[in-house]
């Protein structure tokens, strides 16, 4: 399956959500996709897509959070995995592309190309809804059951490695200001 194809076949569903790409291709696909202000685009950060998106929705019950993140930035972080289960926040939607590789550093492959299965890791950490996606229609119905059932929800995609599709401006102070605008929340002084 092709990441910039499944990330645009579920955009219309995720109008107005907010979403936390981690940094490289997730973001860059996400941005060439359709740019949006509820977009959260994270440099510098690898690991780190899964916990924000984890305490955006412990914050803001009420909306829906979905999290694009990659094997690679997920194996940095697996412990997120456990904070989520544990505190079971019924409106987050993680989707991790698994492309087999640390697609933006080089290729180099990651722990999935050697048996590490982040679906059974997700299980035993007790998150209570996963769902594995080969296909761009799999994805694209278990995206949309995702966004209309409590989770939290565990979506993984198996995805090839892409080509860059968009590089986005790398303004954060811009794109942090844009998102908390979009959520109607306003920055501290």
């Amino acid at each position: 399956m092709n990441r910039l194809a499944a990330i645009t076949r579920v955009l219309p569903l995720l109008k107005g959500t907010p979403v936390i790409a981690n940094l490289g291709r997730n973001t860059y696909d996400l941005y060439a996709a359709g740019d949006r202000p509820e977009h959260f685009y994270t440099w510098g950060s690898m690991g780190a897509a899964s916990s924000i998106g984890l305490g955006l929705a412990l914050a803001r019950p009420a909306l829906r959070v979905v999290v694009l993140d990659g094997d690679g930035s997920l194996l940095m972080n697996l412990g997120s995995l456990a904070t989520i289960a544990s505190q079971r926040p019924t409106n987050l939607v993680e989707i991790v592309f698994d492309n087999g590789s640390y697609e933006t550093t080089g290729g180099q492959p990651t722990h999935t190309t050697q048996g590490v299965d982040l679906a059974a890791i997700a299980r035993g950490a007790g998150i209570p809804r996963v769902v594995e996606a080969d296909d761009l229609d799999a994805f694209a119905a278990a995206t949309a059951r995702a966004l209309r059932e409590d989770g939290p929800w565990f979506v993984l995609a198996r995805v090839e490695q892409g080509t860059l599709a968009a590089r986005v401006p790398r303004r954060p102070v811009y794109l942090k200001d844009r998102f908390m605008e979009a959520l109607g929340v306003t920055a501290n002084p």
